[in-house]
C-alpha cells in the first residue's frame, strides 16, 4: 500500500489547519465589534469600512497609530494566561489616537507565534475584540503568522494598528495650551504595558516565580503583573464633548484659546514628565506635584524588592498616572468631576506656566518633540489616592 503523501509545509513546522481552527474560534468575537459600516465579514484579504460618515465632517483628518505590548507577553506565556494581553494592545494603540481628539474607527491586529495553538490565539483575539467593543472600535482584520525556528513553540508577539477621525479645527495639542491651564491626572490601573523589561529583571533577580503567591496583591505574581491596561478612549471623548470644543484662536499662552480640553497625553514609555512635555508648547513649563497622589502598590512593592526608589523609575513606569489632560483653568473642576463619574479617578497635579521657569533641571525634547519643560517635585503621598 502506498504511503500517504506528506505535507512539506507541515514537516517544516507550519500547521495551516490549526490556523484555520484559530480563525473559526475567534470569528464570533471579531463579529461582535462590527457595526453596519463594516463590510465583508471575517477572512477577507482586506477589511472594508464604509467611510460615508466622513461626509458629515467639514474637514476630516485621519489619525493613525501602531504599537505592541512589549515584553509583557513573556509573563502571559509563563503562566499560560492570554485573555488580557489583547486589552493591553488596544489600550496602547487606540488610546494614542484619542490624544489628538480623534474618535477611533477601526483596528487590525498581527500575531506572530512559533506554533499556532488555536485556543491560545482565540484567547488573545477575544481580548482584542472585547477592548475594541469597549472603545467603539471595529476590529476589521488581522493576521496570525506561524514562525517555527524563529520563535519557540510557546512564544508569540502581538501588534496592532488603528485609524480614527477628527475635525481639522478640533485637533487637540500644544497650540491650544494656555498660561494657567490645569494639568489633570487620570489614574492608571497599574503598570499598563511599559517597563516590563525592568519588571522582569527585578522579579528574576529576586528569585520570584510568576506562579508564586504575591501576598501584597492576594494573587500570584503573574496574575498581578498581567493587570490589563485601563481604556480611556470613550470617557475622554465624552469629556471633550461635555466641556465644549477647543479652537486655536490665540497663540499658546495668550489666554485667548477656547474650549475645555486643550491637550491630552498618554503616559506610556518614558514616564510622566517626558510624555507631558510632548504635548506642551515651547516656552511653557509644568511642575508635577508628587504629593498629590500615592503610586499604586505594585510600583512600591517592585521598588522595595529592587532596593531602589520610586523616583528612579519615573522615566520607565507610569507610577499610577495613565493619562494627563491639560484643561482650561475655569473648567478643571468640571473635568475632574466628569472623569470621576466615569470611574476614572482624577486629580490636579500641576499648572501650566509660561515665561521664566524655576531654576533646576526639567525634562524637555522627548520622542523628537522639542515641546514644553516638565519635572516632578516634592515627595509622593503615603496614603492611597
Amino acid at each position: 500500500m502506498a504511503a500517504s503523501p506528506t505535507n512539506p509545509y507541515s514537516e517544516a513546522g507550519v500547521d495551516t489547519a490549526a490556523g484555520d481552527l484559530a480563525v473559526e474560534l475567534m470569528k464570533s468575537s471579531v463579529r461582535a465589534t462590527h457595526g453596519p459600516e463594516v463590510l465583508g465579514g471575517v477572512g477577507g484579504f482586506a477589511g472594508l469600512f464604509d467611510a460615508s460618515a466622513l461626509r458629515d465632517f467639514r474637514r476630516p483628518l485621519l489619525a493613525t497609530s501602531t504599537d505592541g505590548v512589549g515584553t509583557k507577553v513573556a509573563i502571559a506565556q509563563a503562566i499560560d494566561k492570554h485573555d488580557t494581553i489583547g486589552q493591553d494592545l488596544v489600550g496602547m494603540v487606540v488610546d494614542d489616537i484619542v490624544v489628538v481628539g480623534a474618535k477611533p474607527l477601526f483596528m487590525t491586529d498581527y500575531i506572530a507565534c512559533g506554533k499556532v495553538v488555536p485556543e491560545r490565539i482565540a484567547d488573545i483575539v477575544r481580548g482584542i475584540a472585547q477592548a475594541c467593543s469597549d472603545t467603539g472600535t471595529a476590529l476589521v482584520g488581522g493576521e496570525t503568522a506561524e514562525h517555527p525556528g524563529l520563535l519557540g513553540p510557546r512564544d508569540y508577539d502581538v501588534a496592532g494598528a488603528a485609524t480614527g477621525a477628527v475635525e481639522a479645527d478640533a485637533i487637540l495639542g500644544a497650540e491650544l495650551v494656555q498660561d494657567g491651564d490645569a494639568v489633570i491626572a487620570v489614574a492608571s490601573s497599574g503598570l499598563h504595558s511599559n517597563g516590563y523589561s525592568l519588571v522582569r529583571h527585578i522579579v528574576t533577580n529576586a528569585g520570584i516565580g510568576y506562579g508564586d503567591n504575591a501576598a501584597d496583591f492576594g494573587t500570584t505574581w503573574g496574575e498581578a503583573l498581567l493587570e490589563p491596561t485601563r481604556l480611556y478612549t470613550l470617557p475622554l471623548l465624552r469629556l471633550i464633548d461635555a466641556l465644549g470644543p477647543s479652537t486655536g484662536s490665540g497663540a499658546p499662552g495668550s489666554g485667548s484659546g477656547t474650549g475645555g480640553v486643550h491637550a491630552l497625553s498618554h503616559v506610556t514609555g518614558g514616564g510622566i514628565a517626558a510624555n507631558l512635555a510632548r504635548v506642551l508648547p515651547q516656552g511653557s513649563w509644568v511642575e508635577v506635584d508628587r504629593g498629590t497622589w500615592s503610586p499604586s502598590p505594585v510600583f512600591r512593592v517592585l521598588s522595595d524588592i529592587a532596593g531602589s526608589t520610586l523616583e528612579s523609575a519615573e522615566g520607565t513606569w507610569n507610577l499610577g498616572i495613565g493619562f494627563l489632560a491639560v484643561i482650561a483653568a475655569e473648567k478643571k473642576d468640571a473635568a475632574i468631576a466628569a472623569l470621576n463619574a466615569e470611574g476614572m479617578p482624577s486629580w490636579q497635579v500641576g499648572t501650566v506656566g509660561f515665561g521664566p521657569r524655576p531654576s533646576g533641571e526639567f525634562e524637555q525634547g522627548a520622542k523628537g518633540v522639542n515641546g514644553g519643560a516638565v519635572r516632578l517635585v516634592g515627595a509622593y503621598a503615603d496614603g492611597a489616592k
